[in-house]
């Protein structure tokens, strides 16, 4: 016959799989928004010639708004606000 304890750690362990599992899923859409915002500031920076500089700022608004976060950017750049 099952325990308490027994049945109380599978709920626990099918919990912690579940918010590991949604960790995972956001990081995985993090790496992949950053990649490409990052990839079209360089191509801006290429083609453009903007000089902007990868700090850690312009990686974090890649990395949440992908390549609207680099357009962002960019514009920002233009009107001379920031970087």
């Amino acid at each position: 016959m099952v325990g308490l304890l027994e049945l109380s750690v599978l709920v626990l362990a099918i919990i912690a799989a579940v918010i590991l599992y949604k960790i995972l899923k956001t990081i995985k859409n993090m790496v992949v928004n950053t990649v490409v915002g990052l990839i079209l500031l360089f191509l801006a920076n290429l083609v453009l010639g903007l000089e902007i500089a990868y700090s850690w700022i312009v990686i974090l608004i890649c990395a949440i708004g992908g390549a609207f976060g680099a357009i962002l950017v960019i514009v920002l750049h233009y009107l001379g606000i920031a970087f």
